[in-house]
């Protein structure tokens, strides 16, 4: 086997008391993709910081290309070539894709910037990474996530690393994206690249990788060829015992005749939603289908009050209600909470205490003549630590401090202290691990068999075969298809999702949502 063109031996890192990394070993070859897996706080994100320059080991050593190496920041490790494409974005939305791609090392002509260079090299740059439809000039803030995960993609490969490290870089990404990356991340591994792919998806494992690693508990404790253990197998090793990925049960349907929780006629907005109608009882989970881009994030938003200039009627508990801000949707008698997209920017305060977090979105609940009872607050905070299995080394520290998969537990459990009776997801589980993503799927189950009305956006079609009672599936802002039961199946959700016609014969399948 070739020598390494990387090598990290006996790498160790603790914070404070927090063993992040035991003396954790990695090879990675040029020409190789190498895998990544593990939970999330099994150490990854800390072995790639190290890799990346952002944070220093504790003890160990990196060797690269034969030579002892230590880098002192971000900079210098991608002077070295070694260059790191983050879970969480680092574009500036009021830049243009241009200016953030070459932001680091602009072209220059006369001591200013070659906006014509750095244009050519921006388009060369997005054609590499499967984008070559985003024009350089728009600005970052105007594109949707997935299209701007494949302009962080880009900016990585203007640096022309020799090794790249994707941290969850396709966990935004529609089909169609993930399978142009997929093509890119062959053809850089064919020019010699050293490519190290940390994901949750286990079929994009099995499509890419040629050597997988597993972490755990700060650990490496497995490395194999591709192909050579079952998923359930590589699961196991990652949690450390008998694993079998099942959703929880669907209890029965509920009846169509019940009254609707929440009901929604004629939405729309601008044209990105066109003459919606949905209903969702109690105990219900609803989900959203559809590629991406197609509205259903839109529509979690005008639901929760978020977007100005919504038309349509929605109806709670059958009365007529103008949701017109947030505040309005989760106030008494409505009782709506919103789980969105982005925990880093739209869920969470970073810098501010978990406990903080946890309690900020049910303050007025916990509070008396504008005073907060500290003691009620404690009790609500332990509870939903408890209740959701939150890893946290206390309330005090940064939620920022935690893995991802633990922030989206915290994400959840804000809005879950005010015993929300609608709950609104979108894509809750994007760029987190198996075993967390199994207790959410049985947290939203129990949340519907206490009587939530639930509806669920999810780029994974399992997660919208497993969990779901219906899925409404949309297409150019409007509702196409319902799948109810035994017909919420993969093909019936990529044909409807496709707005092909459905076939003759295939149970569960309605053209068009009854309320």
């Amino acid at each position: 086997m070739d020598a390494p063109l990387l090598h990290l031996d006996a790498v160790s890192k603790r914070y404070g008391g927090v063993r992040a990394l035991e003396k954790a070993s990695l090879a990675v070859r040029g020409g190789s993709v190498h895998a990544i897996l593990g939970e999330n706080g099994a150490g990854k994100s800390t072995l790639i910081k190290i890799m990346a320059g952002v944070v220093a080991p504790d003890e160990g050593r990196m060797v690269l290309e034969g030579r002892e190496v230590r880098f002192a920041d971000p900079a210098a490790a991608g002077d070295a070539g070694i260059v790191c494409i983050f879970q969480e974005l680092s574009l500036i939305p009021d830049l243009s894709v241009a200016d953030n791609i070459l932001i680091s090392r602009p072209p220059r002509r006369f001591g200013m910037i070659d906006r014509r260079a750095q244009r050519r090299l921006a388009e060369e740059a997005l054609a590499r990474a499967g984008g070559s439809d985003i024009h350089p000039m728009a600005p970052v803030k105007d594109l949707p996530l997935s299209r701007r995960q494949i302009v962080e993609i880009a900016k990585a490969l203007a640096r022309r690393p020799r090794i790249l490290i994707l941290d969850e870089a396709t966990s935004a990404l529609t089909a169609a994206d993930v399978a142009k990356v997929m093509a890119v991340l062959r053809q850089l591994r064919s020019e010699g690249l050293a490519l190290l792919y940390i994901s949750h998806r286990m079929h994009e494992i099995a499509e890419i990788a040629d050597e997988c690693t597993v972490f755990r508990n700060g650990r490496n404790v497995a490395t194999y060829q591709a192909g050579a253990k079952s998923d359930n197998e590589v699961v196991e090793l990652m949690i450390g015992r008998e694993y079998s990925h099942v959703f929880p049960p669907r209890p029965p349907a509920a009846p169509r005749e019940a009254a609707p929780v929440l009901e929604v006629r004629g939405l729309s907005w601008t044209q990105r939603l066109k003459d919606i109608s949905l209903a969702a009882r109690a105990g219900e989970v609803v989900g959203l289908g559809g590629l991406d881009g197609q509205g259903q994030r839109e529509l979690l938003l005008a639901l929760f009050g978020v977007l100005k200039g919504v038309t349509g009627t929605m109806l709670i508990d059958g009365r007529p209600v103008r949701l017109a801000s947030p505040r309005a949707a989760k106030a008494a008698g409505i009782d709506m909470a919103l789980i969105p997209e982005d925990r880093k920017t739209e869920g969470l305060m970073l810098p501010m205490s978990v406990g903080d977090n946890l309690s900020f979105a049910a303050l007025d609940r916990l509070s008396r003549g504008g005073v907060v009872d500290r003691a009620a607050e404690r009790r609500a905070i332990d509870d939903m630590i408890k209740l959701l299995a939150i890893r946290t080394a206390g309330t005090a520290i940064p939620v920022g401090a935690l893995s991802g998969g633990n922030q989206q537990k915290v994400v959840i459990a804000k809005w879950l202290m005010r015993a929300p009776r609608i709950i609104l997801l979108n894509d809750p589980t994007r760029g987190i691990d198996v075993g967390t993503k199994q207790e959410i799927y049985q947290l939203l189950r129990r949340l519907a068999d206490a009587g939530a009305a639930i509806l669920f956006y999810s780029t994974d079609y399992d997660e919208l075969v497993g969990c779901c009672d219906r899925v409404l599936v949309l297409y150019d802002g409007a509702v196409k298809r319902e799948l109810v039961g035994a017909g919420i199946t993969e093909r019936a959700l990529i044909a409807s999702a496709l707005n092909i016609a459905a076939q003759a014969g295939e149970a569960g399948r309605r053209p068009a949502v009854e309320a």
